[in-house]
């Protein structure tokens, strides 16, 4: 019983990791120092498929479940386990992975432009701040000449 609870609690914890890895950076639209967290989560993603390499939470959760008494995970892994045939179908693991790639993409691209938009906005407040004080305290603001403009 203890096997299976510990199993299921590394099966949770694995699917949850997947999830960050393929939608943590949408996270970081609203966290933006999320973002590096998800970039080492993306990359070990990274690493693992493009060597074939076996995260080590499925050996992990095969042996708790053999333990357990229940059939072990399959030879190839969680993802085939629980998500091929089941999320997508079983010959469309390159148009999953592609799929997760992009969404991962998306939501950097989308994260660069929040940036962006929110320098800008405080740009704009502080610039504003400024001529603000300089107006309440009775002067008028600066008028500073362009660096190769002609002061008249």
């Amino acid at each position: 019983m203890v096997y299976q609870v510990l199993a299921d609690v590394v099966m949770a914890f694995h699917l949850l990791f997947l999830l960050a890895v393929v939608f943590g950076g949408f996270v970081a639209w609203r966290w933006p120092k999320a973002w590096f967290g998800h970039a080492l989560l993306a990359f070990y993603g990274l690493v693992v498929v493009a060597f074939g390499l076996i995260c080590p939470l499925t050996p992990l959760e095969d042996d708790l479940r053999r333990r357990a008494g229940q059939q072990g995970l399959e030879p190839t892994g969680f993802i085939d386990t629980y998500l091929e045939g089941v999320v997508y179908p079983a010959d469309q693991i390159i148009l999953a992975r592609w799929i997760a790639f992009s969404l991962i993409a998306v939501s950097w691209a989308g994260l660069a432009v929040i940036l962006r938009r929110r320098r800008r906005r405080r740009a704009h407040r502080s610039a504003g701040r400024r001529t603000h004080r300089r107006m309440a305290s009775g002067g008028a603001p600066e008028l500073r000449a362009r660096p190769g403009a002609q002061n008249g």
